[in-house]
């Protein structure tokens, strides 16, 4: 693993907005606006290198899996903030059907120097992001820059596999529905879902479009419906489960829940047992379940323990994105109550390439790895500042 400096391609800029990337600049807290895309710099990694990252990440989602059943069955889904007896009852269900559910992606996030073992720093499982620049920005500025080279990306032809492979899984008569927030103001969320709409398409699935919040709920029939009025049957969604089972249409959500078995009447993807893996106290059962494992920190519910006193540990709140709410602890500071559920988890701080913090996103995709996206920031917490580099294997 080696971090290269090279000269940005003219028009960079115009490049990837094309290709769907039409958030290559970042808003920083001065004003100033800076790459996001930043292909100022690349990785390079060797083919033994992505072999022993696919084979770590395939299995890392096994043990996510298996601790996703140890948790539904030992009746631990409060340890999960799953206090709700209505909620918690979904999730149980969802996944004692899982082989009836369509799941899609998911990424780990590892520490990861090409020196030693890759370290799991947290599973987004339902709801991750940077998919876009990871499976097809990318993937052109290697052919442009390195013709004949390759890639850990095989993101774009798996998922169109994931959507064929589905199809008959999704209730008949009906499009897929495709839905992203209009809160998000980046653009990021739009088109992490209009890519994964084109790859449905490319599979051969009849879709359709609507904002989370245009979704509408017909009184008479008791289902949602679109803006067309047509009843909602499957519907595919970048919004938390932690939301839409919070919201305050959560309950018609709950009534209406299509857990497999023909029992609901709308189906929503990822599936409700995606709670079980985008949780942080994933980490903690995890490593309870696997302790010393190489590929797992020492993660704990009920606070920091040893790690206080010896490696230092960083504050997680069970739910978040983009770094919000972590916060980081230097062994032999004082332990700092939190008011909000944490996990706590040892600190191993980001590996730096010329003083740029690094984190591998590697993903899956229908239970397969599935490519590689790199993100550098300026700090250890990888937050929204941070920066996407393309990487080669050569």
């Amino acid at each position: 693993m080696e971090r290269r400096t090279t000269t940005p391609r003219p028009g960079w800029q115009q490049t990837v907005e094309e290709q769907g990337l039409v958030y290559p600049l970042t808003r920083h807290p001065d004003g100033s606006l800076r790459p996001y895309w930043d292909e100022s710099a690349y990785y390079v990694f060797s083919l033994e290198e992505v072999e022993a990252l696919e084979e770590t990440v395939e299995e890392l989602h096994a043990m996510c899996l298996a601790a996703a059943e140890h948790i539904v069955a030992g009746g631990r889904l409060a340890d999960l903030g799953i206090t709700d007896p209505r909620v918690a009852a979904a999730v149980t269900e969802a996944w004692q059907r899982r082989a009836e559910l369509p799941s899609v992606y998911g990424r780990f996030d590892l520490r990861y120097d090409g020196t030693g073992p890759a370290k799991l720093l947290e599973y987004n499982a339902d709801t991750p992001t940077s998919l876009v620049e990871a499976a097809s920005p990318q993937w052109f500025w290697m052919e442009e820059r390195f013709p004949g080279a390759d890639q850990w990306n095989s993101l774009h032809e798996r998922l169109v596999d994931a959507w064929r492979g589905q199809a008959a899984l999704l209730p008949p008569g009906s499009p897929l529905h495709f839905a992203h927030s209009s809160a998000d103001e980046l653009g990021e969320d739009l088109m992490t879902v209009a890519y994964l709409k084109e790859t449905a398409e490319q599979a051969g699935l009849a879709t359709d479009w609507i904002s989370m919040e245009e979704i509408g709920w017909d009184t008479l029939s008791g289902r949602f419906v679109d803006h067309g009025l047509r009843f909602i049957r499957s519907i595919f969604k970048l919004y938390p489960w932690e939301w839409l089972t919070t919201d305050a249409f959560a309950g018609h959500v709950l009534d209406t829940l299509d857990n497999g078995g023909g029992t609901g009447t709308t189906l929503w993807i990822e599936p409700a047992w995606k709670m079980l893996l985008s949780n942080k106290a994933l980490l903690a059962i995890l490593w309870e379940l696997y302790p010393g494992h190489p590929n797992l920190l020492p993660a704990y519910l009920d606070g920091p323990r040893e790690l206080a006193t010896h490696q230092g540990y960083v504050a997680k709140p069970l739910l978040g994105r983009e770094g919000e709410g972590v916060t980081v602890h230097e062994p032999g500071t004082p332990v700092a109550p939190r008011e909000e559920p944490c996990c706590y988890q040892q600190l191993a701080p980001l590996p730096a390439f010329d003083g740029n913090h690094v984190v591998l996103g590697a993903w899956v995709v229908r239970d397969e790895p599935a490519g590689l996206g790199i993100r550098e920031s300026s700090g250890l917490i990888t937050d929204g500042y941070a920066r996407f580099l393309p990487h080669v294997i050569l």
